[in-house]
């Protein structure tokens, strides 16, 4: 694929490059069909994403609708069609400026405002549409193969609340149109999968306007979320951690000795108490540190693992807030080990070893990603070039793959993350192993050595689910709602084909909740043939107890498998020896 650069130069794309041109080229194709369905539309930013691209455009108060949007899609079609060249030009500020006005162009002209008077400004041209760019962009218009135009939604200019709605038109391209349907595909099956539909059709969880960011668990999610921390307790439990709470409001000295009050007090929340300043926890670590402070130690207790599932509170822009993803509060599955230096690799495998067991455990891979040093760091050169050596080893030793992810480190030290992979193949980052000399040093931590001496411990932060509540929107997602037997809120259905198999149905219900199986009992007045599809489809429960004459006459239970869509006629003691061996197995 041949692209042209701002000097006019003509060379092969690289193939890391290609679907960047691509993208940004589609974003002018869909800018210029724009201008021509709308001649006074005002254009602002225009760039290839990660995910696709899209423009910035003030249409002043046209609103545009799906069939508007098709619209501009035909004219993007005519525009490749017509195979325009696609020509750069290089002009002073001065003849940027002038062209710009010229055009009628304030939105750019406001950007270049910002640019130094001695800069120069490249433009590229395709027919009459011209824009500010410094590219590189297709040779020409044919050349963009397959694209689509996705969506509409508002963005303020310079992302500024204070300054003028914009609309954001959004697209896809790639570089065939086989590879544009699979796209179209799976992004159709992420819409069906989509966290917040399941959860509401399921009666997991809600959000109020009361409350915006801040989610509100329903029983059965409760179910969801309690079976999820019940497996955090034996793990945690095995790995020999202790669990421990701590307060969600604490003094701001705390967190400025702590260092979070410079590094982060934009995402905090705060009061008034008895006159001074407090802060809603945006983590768990300060409250861990002053637990281990509490008390003298020896270094014969080290490692200490205090393991805490604790509330905390970030603030985040309305605008970026999207389902359990996006929140602003959350319970996160902290741990913080407290360790002499020469237990570093130990712990660091033995967490990694936790986290690599959880996740295959829910069936993700992983990849790995090492941050580095960010420029706002606390802390010593040593300490640092320390504590990134000490987590390279313990990688190396576990034969584990990595990225380098430089600068992108926590302000007191560098990290391990995690980034699970889903069935659809989309990635989130959740673990996380964070090494910190500095909190150590900051409270002045201690214990006594060997000798009588004191020292000072290093401390290990590190999540396995990151946030539970994000974790429970991923898994949803990952299992369409179908979740394994042992994590699925209502495990069995038990479904009365009529009033008079009643009694019987009862009485399979209480035995089976006595079991401690999660399960309800449907007795309404339905077919059963609906019955079955709701349990199946709506509710997602793995089995269904079908109960009628026969069942009830023969004191037997047909089990409807929601993996298989298939019935199997047992003993209600045979159905209660499996599911309770696939419940503890985790299965």
């Amino acid at each position: 694929m041949k692209i042209i650069e701002r000097d006019g130069t003509v060379k092969e794309c690289e193939p890391e490059q290609e679907l960047h041109v691509l993208r940004h080229t589609a974003a002018h194709v869909m800018a210029q069909a724009i201008k021509r369905l709308y001649p006074e539309a005002d254009f602002a930013f225009g760039p290839a994403t990660e995910r696709g691209f899209y423009y910035d455009v003030d249409l002043g108060d046209t609103k545009l609708t799906d069939e508007d949007l098709l619209k501009i899609e035909d004219e993007m079609r005519r525009i490749v069609k017509e195979n325009l060249p696609i020509k750069p030009f290089i002009l002073s500020w001065e003849e940027a400026a002038e062209l710009l006005k010229e055009r009628n162009e304030k939105y750019k002209l406001e950007h270049i405002d910002d640019l130094s008077e001695d800069a120069v400004i490249s433009f590229y041209q395709q027919g009459e549409y011209i824009d500010m760019c410094v590219g590189p962009h297709l040779c020409y218009t044919k050349a963009l193969k397959a694209f689509k135009i996705t969506q509409q939604s508002g963005a303020y200019w310079r992302g500024d609340k204070n300054n003028r709605m914009l609309t954001r038109i959004n697209g896809i391209a790639f570089k065939n149109q086989a590879e544009l349907e699979e796209y179209l595909k799976l992004r159709e099956e992420a819409e069906r999968r989509d966290h917040r539909k399941i959860g509401k059709e399921m009666e997991l969880f809600m959000f109020s306007d009361e409350g915006p960011g801040f989610p509100f668990f329903l029983p059965k999610g409760m179910e969801l979320k309690n079976a999820l921390i019940e497996y955090w307790h034996e793990i945690h439990n095995r790995s020999s951690y202790s669990e421990v709470s701590t307060p969600m409001i604490m003094s701001r000295s705390l967190w400025e000795t702590s260092g979070h009050w410079e590094h982060y007090k934009d995402n905090m929340y705060t009061t008034r108490i008895d006159g001074e300043d407090y802060c809603v926890k945006p983590m768990n670590c300060p409250g861990g540190v002053l637990v281990y402070k509490s008390r003298p130690h020896s270094y014969r207790e080290l490692p200490i693992r205090l393991g805490e599932l604790g509330l905390v509170h970030r603030h985040e822009m309305r605008g970026a807030l999207h389902g359990l993803f996006r929140v602003r509060c959350f319970t996160q599955d902290d741990a913080h080990i407290f360790m002499k230096k020469e237990q570093i690799k130990d712990e660091i495998v033995s967490v990694i070893d936790l986290i690599s067991e959880v996740y295959t455990k829910f069936g993700f891979k992983y990849t790995v990603e090492l941050s580095t040093r960010p420029d706002d760091s606390m802390g010593s050169d040593e300490d640092w070039e320390n504590a990134t050596n000490a987590l390279i080893t313990a990688l190396e030793s576990k034969g584990l793959p990595y990225e380098v992810n430089e600068g992108d480190g926590a302000f007191y030290g560098p990290k391990i993350d995690f980034h699970l992979e889903d069935s659809l193949g989309r990635t989130w980052q959740c673990g996380t192993i964070q090494l910190d000399f500095q909190m150590p040093l900051n409270f002045q931590l201690e214990y006594i050595d060997e000798n009588g001496s004191k020292q000072r411990p290093v401390m290990i932060h590190r999540v396995c689910f990151g946030s539970i509540e994000r974790f429970i929107g991923i898994l949803t997602e990952h299992y369409a709602g179908k979740f394994p037997v042992w994590l699925a809120p209502v495990q069995v259905k038990v479904l009365a084909v009529s009033d008079k198999n009643l009694e019987y149905a009862e009485k399979v219900y209480q035995k089976l909740s006595e079991l401690g199986i999660r399960c309800e009992l449907d007795s309404r007045n339905e077919k059963i043939g609906y019955m079955i599809r709701e349990a199946r489809q709506i509710d997602r429960v793995p089995y269904m107890l079908i109960i009628g004459g026969r069942e009830a006459e023969n004191k037997t239970v047909s089990v409807r498998d929601r993996a298989t869509d298939q019935t199997e006629s047992m003993t209600f003691q045979e159905f209660a020896e499996r599911i309770q061996y696939e419940i503890t197995k985790r299965l």
